[in-house]
C-alpha cells in the first residue's frame, strides 16, 4: 500500500468520524475536534518542516518581554532547579542526584546564541562541575549561604548590569537574587513565596524542563529562535 493509498483512506475516517474516531466530536455539534494536524508516517517524503515560535512566546506580557529583550546572561541555581531536587545517598557514601538533558540542550542553543549560563549554588558537589564542564559553562560557584555577592562581581567581571541578567531559583533562599535581576523565574514547583517576585512561573517543574522552558523563551523573545532553530529545522 503506498502513500497516497494510505493518505487517502486516512482522509475518508477524518471525514466521517475525525481524527481519533466518534468520540472526538465536537461536544456542540459544529464540526470535528482536530487532536492533530500532523501524522508522522503520512507526511509526504521530504516534507519541508516550518520554523514556529515556542508555546511559551504566548504566556508573557509586554513589561515582561521588554525585561527579557536585554537579557545576557542567565543565572541558574542547581538543586531544584537544574535537578528537582532530591538527593540519592549511597551505601559508599556518595550521593548522586539526576539532570535533564533537554535542560542541557537548552543551554547549549544559549550558547550557540552568545548568551552564557552560570550557576550558583548552595550546595557543594563533583558532580555539578561535571555537569557544567558537560554544558561549556565555566561560571560555577557552590557552597555559597549569600549568592548576591556572587552575582554581583559576575556582573562586573562582565560589564553587564543587573537588567542583563536572569535568574532562576526554587525556594526561599533565592529571593535575594531574584530582587536584583531583570528577569527573575520561579520554577513550576518552586515555594509559593517566590511567585509574588517572580516575572514568570514555568510550565516546567524544576529538573524536568523547566531551564530549557526558559532557554526557549529568551531565544523567542529577543528574536533569536529562528536562528538556532534552523539547525534542527533546515
Amino acid at each position: 500500500m503506498n502513500f497516497h493509498t494510505v493518505h487517502g483512506l486516512f482522509t475518508l475516517w477524518n471525514q466521517v468520524f475525525g481524527v481519533g474516531g466518534p468520540e472526538n466530536r465536537d461536544q456542540k455539534g459544529k464540526g470535528m475536534v482536530t487532536m492533530t494536524k500532523n501524522v508522522g508516517f503520512l507526511k509526504e517524503p521530504g516534507t519541508k518542516e516550518r520554523i514556529k515560535a515556542p508555546s511559551v512566546l504566548n504566556r508573557v506580557n509586554a513589561p515582561v518581554r521588554r525585561r527579557i529583550e536585554r537579557i545576557k546572561l542567565l543565572v541558574l541555581d542547581v538543586d531544584g532547579v537544574l535537578t528537582d531536587g532530591r538527593l540519592f545517598y549511597h551505601d559508599d557514601g556518595t550521593e548522586s542526584k539526576a539532570f535533564d538533558v533537554r535542560d542541557g540542550h537548552g543551554i547549549k542553543m544559549l550558547r550557540h546564541a552568545s548568551i552564557e549560563s552560570a550557576l550558583i549554588s548552595g550546595r557543594s558537589s563533583p558532580m555539578v562541575e561535571k555537569r557544567a564542564v558537560d554544558l561549556g559553562i565555566t561560571e560555577v560557584t557552590q557552597g555559597v549561604r549569600d549568592k548576591v555577592p556572587i552575582l554581583e562581581k559576575l556582573l562586573s567581571q562582565k560589564g553587564l548590569k543587573p537588567e542583563h541578567a536572569a535568574f532562576v531559583g526554587d525556594d526561599v533562599v533565592d529571593l535575594t537574587v531574584m530582587n536584583r535581576v531583570g528577569f527573575a523565574v520561579a520554577v513550576a514547583d518552586a515555594s509559593e513565596f517566590l511567585f509574588d517576585t517572580a516575572h514568570y512561573v514555568t510550565v516546567a517543574p524544576g529538573g524536568r524542563g523547566a531551564v530549557r522552558e526558559v532557554a526557549e523563551l529568551i531565544l523567542a523573545v529577543k528574536g533569536l529562535w529562528e536562528g538556532v532553530a534552523q539547525t534542527y529545522f533546515g
